[in-house]
């Protein structure tokens, strides 16, 4: 691959996951607004996916677990979740990124109505919580969790 078209791989990743987060953020999302974020979501997966590393593959499915469960799909916001979270377990990948990942599979079995599951994944993210070195992420990703319930 050359190096130009590794740069467009990586603009366009940047492009459409910040696109994710103002979609996100949008207040008065319509059903084509939560279309295009499901879209942006994986768009930018696929690009990180082409020249990334593991932690932006990482972040990439997180991103799409939570895009799924803000829309209460469950089925596929846990689908992302798990492997968010396998990704993290096999590259070793802890800190804020662990707790996230946690976060995401408590998220998702939250709109699955599955209380059990979620409880054990909210327990596990405060444990991954104590590995954040950032006071502000740490404020920041405990806030976030909070939102679950």
């Amino acid at each position: 691959m050359t190096d130009e078209l590794k740069k467009v791989h990586r603009k366009l990743a940047v492009e459409c996951f910040n696109k994710t987060w103002d979609l996100l953020d949008k207040k008065d999302r319509t059903e084509k607004d939560s279309i295009q974020m499901i879209h942006t979501a994986h768009a930018s997966r696929f690009h990180w996916g082409e020249i990334g590393t593991s932690l932006e593959f990482q972040r990439g499915e997180w991103q799409i677990s939570r895009v799924y469960s803000v829309l209460n799909l469950g089925e596929s916001a846990l689908h992302h979740a798990q492997y968010c979270h396998d990704i993290c377990t096999e590259e070793e990948i802890g800190d804020f990124d662990m707790a996230f990942a946690c976060e995401a599979l408590a998220r998702a079995h939250h709109v699955l109505g599955n209380s059990g599951k979620r409880d054990i994944f909210i327990k596990m993210a405060k444990v991954a919580t104590e590995s954040i070195q950032g006071k502000e992420d740490k404020e920041y990703f405990l806030s976030e969790l909070d939102s679950i319930k």
